[in-house]
């Protein structure tokens, strides 16, 4: 794309407002001139946003196409606003060595039409045993994880963290006791109680996130935590950064608008970890306000109809968010007042750029990187419209507000729904 988008309210990260100016783009990134003629975008009534970067994505290839693909699950990252995800390693082959990285990578160089940064394996095939070829996948990954699979072993996990903290990356933990487990598959809480179902205790979360800080303070490895959903997670994590250990967590949206007060005997409801109590809900709020919680991640797991129809008990666990989650998390919590955009943004991107090297900022010099978004444009969420091939999410008929028109991936558009107006008339550069 070589053009000047105009009239747009372009987000700024300096002072957390979006603000009416022109965004140039050229070879592929954002500049000041060009002093070429270029085509002309009106983006009047629209607002523009940095790229969103999603740490925590399943693009189930190579080895489970029949749920979703790479270039679908791109496709669709492209229609929420995001331009730079990391998908997990749990594929077939696990990504635990560089030959079956490159697996993944080259599908990922084939089929994407965003970036897309995946982690590596901890362990050889994830069975927690033995540690993945760590060091020759370090330059092509995002950090190492295990996700789907808890490290159980604590010196397993000791390893680990020294050996990413030599190769300087990060530990994306997937924290889940599976003693502790006991055939559960829904919160251990009310609704378990009252419908017989078998609950996954809060423990299971939290035993682990406490034992890795442990290991953090002996071997100063950065730690992440995956889809934190307890509030003694969330205070473990507020007390571990209050000390100045290097950690940092995410939650997923389905994880701060829902809880077990809106399960239903339907598998749309079944993640893991699962939806929580209604206090655990608030502390995920409250940690959001206070910078607890680092970064949003959807956690975007597509299965296929047939694997996510089998009710709360034997359904699949995971649901897709990446089309939705801006409008929600949008809709549902900036515009009541429980958070402010500037603090929407630096949860979706900002703090990405920070803590994993991921994402670009709307400046000259920078990939152009963005996304343009009619906040006042209202509608029912429908999974029939998802560009996704799993179509699984609590939110379907959930009315938000945000649709987003366009996104841009280094230079090139990568979504387009058709309703932004091209100029192609010739425009000189500076001339207002």
């Amino acid at each position: 794309m070589e053009a000047v988008l105009r009239g747009a309210a372009v987000y700024d990260a300096n002072d957390g407002r979006a603000v009416r100016r022109d965004l140039r783009i050229s070879d592929g990134r954002l500049v000041s001139e060009t002093g070429r003629k270029l085509p002309t975008l009106d983006l009047h009534g629209l607002t523009v946003f940095p790229g969103f970067t999603d740490v925590h994505v399943h693009f189930r290839e190579p080895g489970f196409s029949y749920k979703d693909t790479v270039a679908a699950s791109s496709r669709a990252a492209a229609r929420g606003g995001y331009t730079t995800v990391c998908p997990m390693p749990n594929l077939k082959p696990v990504p635990d060595s560089a030959a079956h990285l490159e697996a993944q990578l080259s599908i990922i160089r084939r089929d994407s039409v965003i970036r897309c940064v995946p982690y590596g394996a901890i362990t050889k095939g994830e069975f927690g045993l033995e540690l993945s070829d760590m060091a020759a996948m370090a330059p092509f990954v995002a950090g190492f994880s295990d996700d789907g699979k808890g490290v159980q072993s604590q010196e397993m996990m000791y390893s680990a963290m020294r050996e990413a903290k030599r190769l300087g990356k990060r530990i994306a933990a997937h924290c889940e006791d599976n003693a502790l487990l006991r055939g559960g598959y829904i919160h251990d809480g009310a609704y378990a109680l009252s419908h017989g179902h078998r609950g996954i205790c809060s423990e299971s979360e939290w035993g682990p996130i406490a034992r890795d800080l442990q290991l953090v303070r002996e071997t100063g490895c950065a730690y992440h935590v995956c889809h934190i959903s307890t509030k003694e997670s969330v205070e473990l994590i507020r007390r571990a950064k209050a000390e100045g250990l290097p950690v940092s967590c995410e939650t997923a949206p389905h994880y701060l608008l829902l809880d077990e007060t809106a399960l239903q005997e339907d598998g749309r409801f079944k993640m893991n970890p699962p939806l929580r109590s209604p206090e655990d809900r608030a502390a995920l709020l409250e940690g959001l306000r206070d910078g607890t919680v680092d970064l949003v991640a959807t956690d975007h797991a597509p299965h296929s109809a047939e694997e996510k129809s089998r009710g709360l008990e034997k359904s699949a666990m995971g649901v897709v968010g990446l089309e939705i989650a801006f409008p929600l998390l949008y809709t549902h919590l900036v515009r009541p007042g429980h958070i402010s955009l500037a603090r929407l943004v630096e949860l979706l991107c900002g703090r990405a750029q920070t803590l994993f090297g991921l994402g670009s900022p709307l400046e000259a010099g920078a990939p152009a990187d963005f996304s343009v978004w009619d906040l006042e444009a209202e509608y029912d969420i429908d999974p029939a419209e998802f560009l996704s091939r799993g179509r699984a999410t609590p939110f379907a008929g959930w009315r938000v507000a945000g649709r987003c028109r366009m996104t841009v991936c280094g230079g090139a558009v990568v979504w387009d729904d058709g309703s932004i107006v091209r100029d192609t008339t010739d425009t000189m550069e500076g001339v207002q």
